[in-house]
């Protein structure tokens, strides 16, 4: 069994080196997939004060996008085909939540919410390919993913104070090893500087379908008219949020994967980075 540790909060790993890829083809623009601005994007957070200058972090690859965009199974894709690390933004905060639920921390309280963020003993790792999320010692890989956790998530990632952490974190994380970063501000707030920002769209149809298809693989119970309804309300609190919201960077490459198979996805985000390498 192979396995390599992404995230200890309690001591950093140390991290494998990115594999060297040459002669990049050129991209060709589709109707799936709009190419980035020239100007670059300055995140308007400067209210974070991060103990890593972001402007250090530029061997990073961001994926942003709503739930159900691909992001995971795309960045997963990527950071294997070019040796890079990959990190799973999206289960940490729902890591977060998890704990302050199974602490019984008051979801209203956000100062409460802060520091039971702030304590979480929290590990992620891939073992031979899949990821592995432990919170305490606590296999919580399933867990996470079940609606109680998707629809408690907004009480806990639109504080400032847990997002600081958070970004924190996913930043000292990347420092180590060249890193395929996936989430939903990665490259307008936690990396601005990455070298490559992708932003994946697809309707909201087609993003219920692939979240539904997810659940029925993991044996989780669920509602398809419920589900969409979660969706799109996580969809409008991740946009009109007053911290971090959804939303493209400006040099971000845009993909519509609604009609894209995940090969051609992955294809065209390839094309992208070595364009710009």
């Amino acid at each position: 069994m192979s396995s390599s540790a992404l995230i200890n909060t309690s001591s950093m790993p140390r991290r494998h080196n990115a594999t060297d890829y040459t002669s990049p083809p050129r991209l060709v623009e589709s109707d799936h997939i709009r190419s980035p601005k020239t100007k670059f994007h300055k995140s308007s957070n400067t209210h974070m004060n991060q103990s890593i200058d972001p402007r250090t972090l530029t061997n990073v690859i961001t994926i942003d996008g709503p739930a159900g965009a691909g992001k995971s199974t795309l960045a997963k894709r990527i950071a294997s085909e070019l040796g890079y690390a990959f990190l799973d933004t999206g289960a940490m905060y729902r890591s977060a939540t998890w704990w302050a639920i199974h602490n019984a921390v008051d979801m209203t309280d956000r100062e409460a919410l802060t520091e039971s963020t702030h304590s979480i003993p929290l590990q992620m790792k891939n073992v031979d390919g899949s990821l592995i999320v432990q919170v305490d010692s606590i296999d919580v890989t399933r867990e996470i993913r079940t609606p109680e956790i998707t629809n408690a998530i907004k009480s806990l990632d639109g504080i400032p104070a847990v997002r600081e952490k958070m970004v924190s974190l996913q930043r000292q994380i990347a420092s180590q090893a060249p890193t395929v970063a996936e989430g939903r501000d990665m490259g307008t707030v936690v990396f601005p500087h990455a070298k490559a920002k992708i932003f994946l769209e697809a309707s909201l149809e087609e993003r219920t379908r692939r979240r539904a298809r997810e659940l029925e693989g993991k044996s989780i119970p669920f509602n398809i008219r419920e589900l969409e309804s979660e969706i799109h309300a996580r969809d409008e609190n991740d946009r009109n949020r007053a911290i971090s919201p959804l939303k493209p960077a400006y040099d971000a490459l845009i993909i519509d994967t609604s009609a894209m198979i995940l090969d051609e996805a992955q294809a065209a985000i390839i094309a992208h980075v070595r364009k710009l390498s």
